[in-house]
């Protein structure tokens, strides 16, 4: 579990999964969604699966979340910050393999 209180992974979770379900949901649907990201042997990336997981949680009860789901939460907020502070690509960032990348875990740095 991180360090950081319930309130405060909440908080920034709020803020830095800026995609609806919805749109996180159909963005794993896209070939551009699968093209990016460290494959665990089973065709699928990290990034991919985290955002089926995401999709879960957005559509939860903030009440009904479970320990694991807050743990999940912790570590897509440390990814999206670590991943928003390399400041992206050169050049094209909206068709970028950071951009697909930071989308998967919910995070569209275009819509900022």
């Amino acid at each position: 579990m991180s360090s950081k209180s319930r309130d405060q992974i909440w908080d920034e979770w709020r803020d830095m999964v800026n995609m609806a379900p919805q749109e996180i949901a159909d963005w794993l649907k896209t070939d551009e969604s699968r093209s990016v990201g460290s494959d665990d042997g089973d065709g699928e990336s990290t990034g991919h699966k985290s955002g089926k997981r995401i999709v879960e949680i957005k559509r939860a009860n903030k009440a009904d979340l479970t320990e694991a789901d807050w743990d999940h939460m912790g570590k897509v907020v440390a990814y999206i910050k670590r991943h928003t502070a390399q400041n992206g690509p050169e050049g094209d960032v909206e068709q970028s393999a950071w951009r697909y990348s930071l989308m998967n875990w919910g995070h569209d740095p275009l819509a900022d």
